[in-house]
C-alpha cells in the first residue's frame, strides 16, 4: 500500500514539474517587450489626453492652478499603479522655487512649480538610470482662450504614463527592467526648459554620471505638412550626438517592432530651426548624457488654442509611444550599459 502511495505521489510530482516546465518554456518563447508594448493602446492614450488637455486644466501654465491640477493628475496615476516616487513616501513633486524660476527666465514672473517624478527600480543594475522625460506645462490662458496643448506636450505626457504602466505590468509579472527607470515630467519647458534645467543643474535626484540616457518625448500626436502623404514617421533628433550605440540600437529596435520612418531632417545642430536646443533633452545632452528627442514637427495648431485632443492621431501616437517603450526596454535590459563614445569629443570642442 505504501509503495502504491509513493508511486502515485511521484507521478503527481512529475506531472506538476512537467506542467511548470511547460509554462516556463512557453514564457521563454514569448517576446516580453512585444507583450508589454501591446498594452499601450490608442484608446488608453486618448482617455488620458481628453482629460489632461481639457479646459479643466486651464492650459497648464507654470505655477498656476491648472498646472497644479495637472501634477495631481500625474501623481494620482502613479499612486494608483503602485509606481513609487524616488523621493520616498507620498512625495512625487520635485519643487522648483519661484525665485529660481524667475532668475532663469525673461518671460514673466511665475509662482512656485514642480517636476513630477516616479521610479521603477532595476532588478540587477539599479544604480544605472534611464530617464524618460516630457514636459507637463503649456501656455495657459491668454485673454479668454485656453491653450490646451494636446500635442504640445500632452501627447508626450500621456505617452509616458502608458510606458510607465507597461513597465510596471512587467515588474508585477517578475519581468521588470534590469536597470532603473526615472519618469521625469518637467515643468516650465515653455519658459526656457526650466524644469529639466533645474533637475540637471541644481538637483539631480540621481547622479548624471549614473544616467544612461534620456529619451525625451515632445509632440508625437500629429503630422506636419512635410508628411501628409505618409504620416507613419517621427523626427529623431540627437540620437547620434553622444552615443553611436544608442543611435544604432534605436534604428534596429524600430526595424524589429514599429517600422516607423525615422526622419533625421532636424538632427543637424546647425539647422535653422534649432530643435536640438529647444526641448528638455538638451539639458541632459549638454552634460554628456546620450539622448533621443522624439518629435512630430510643428503644424498649423502649434502654440495656438486650437491644439486640442480631438485633432490627435491616436493610432500614430500609439505606435510612436511603443517605439519609445521598446527603445527604453532594450537600453534597460541589455547586458552592458550603452557607451557615450562621443562625449569626450563634445567636451573638448566645447560644443
Amino acid at each position: 500500500m505504501k509503495k502504491i502511495l509513493y508511486m502515485a505521489s511521484a507521478v503527481a510530482f512529475m506531472a506538476c514539474s512537467s506542467s511548470k516546465d511547460a509554462t516556463n518554456n512557453e514564457d521563454a518563447n514569448v517576446d516580453q517587450a512585444a507583450k508589454y508594448a501591446a498594452t499601450i493602446t490608442a484608446k488608453d492614450l486618448g482617455a488620458h489626453l481628453f482629460t489632461y488637455a481639457s479646459d479643466e486644466f486651464e492650459g497648464r501654465e507654470t505655477g498656476e492652478p491648472g498646472q497644479k491640477k495637472a501634477v495631481e493628475y500625474l501623481k494620482n496615476f502613479y499612486v494608483s499603479n503602485e509606481i513609487v516616487s524616488p523621493l520616498g513616501g507620498d512625495d512625487y513633486f520635485q519643487e522648483v522655487p519661484a525665485e529660481w524660476i524667475n532668475k532663469n527666465t525673461r518671460r514673466g514672473k511665475y509662482n512656485d512649480s514642480e517636476n513630477v517624478v516616479a521610479f521603477i527600480k532595476g532588478s540587477e543594475k539599479p544604480d544605472e538610470i534611464i530617464v524618460i522625460s516630457a514636459h507637463l506645462d503649456h501656455e495657459g490662458i491668454k485673454g479668454e482662450e485656453i491653450y490646451n496643448g494636446a500635442d504640445d506636450d500632452g501627447s508626450g505626457t500621456v505617452a509616458m504614463l502608458e510606458i510607465a504602466e507597461a513597465f510596471q505590468m512587467a515588474v508585477k509579472a517578475g519581468k521588470g527592467p534590469k536597470r532603473s527607470i526615472l519618469f521625469l515630467h518637467v515643468t516650465g519647458e515653455e519658459k526656457g526648459l526650466l524644469g529639466s534645467k533645474y533637475y540637471t543643474d541644481e538637483d539631480p535626484i540621481f547622479p548624471l554620471a549614473n544616467t544612461v540616457c534620456d529619451l525625451n518625448i515632445d509632440m508625437i500626436g500629429r503630422t506636419d505638412d512635410r508628411h501628409k502623404a505618409n504620416p507613419n514617421y517621427v523626427y529623431l533628433i540627437g540620437s547620434d550626438k553622444l552615443s553611436t550605440e544608442l543611435h544604432t540600437l534605436s534604428e534596429e529596435i524600430n526595424a524589429k517592432y514599429t517600422n516607423i520612418n525615422l526622419d533625421y531632417k532636424y538632427n543637424d545642430e546647425n539647422d535653422p530651426n534649432r530643435f536640438y536646443y529647444r526641448s528638455d533633452h538638451y539639458n541632459f545632452a549638454k552634460n554628456n548624457v546620450p539622448i533621443i528627442f522624439y518629435f512630430n514637427g510643428t503644424h498649423v495648431d502649434y502654440h495656438k488654442p486650437t491644439d486640442t485632443p480631438d485633432k490627435i492621431n491616436y493610432e500614430l501616437l500609439e505606435n510612436r509611444t511603443r517605439l519609445v517603450f521598446h527603445t527604453a526596454w532594450e537600453v534597460a535590459n541589455r547586458e552592458n550599459r550603452i557607451i557615450a563614445d562621443k562625449a569626450e569629443v563634445k567636451k573638448e570642442t566645447g560644443k
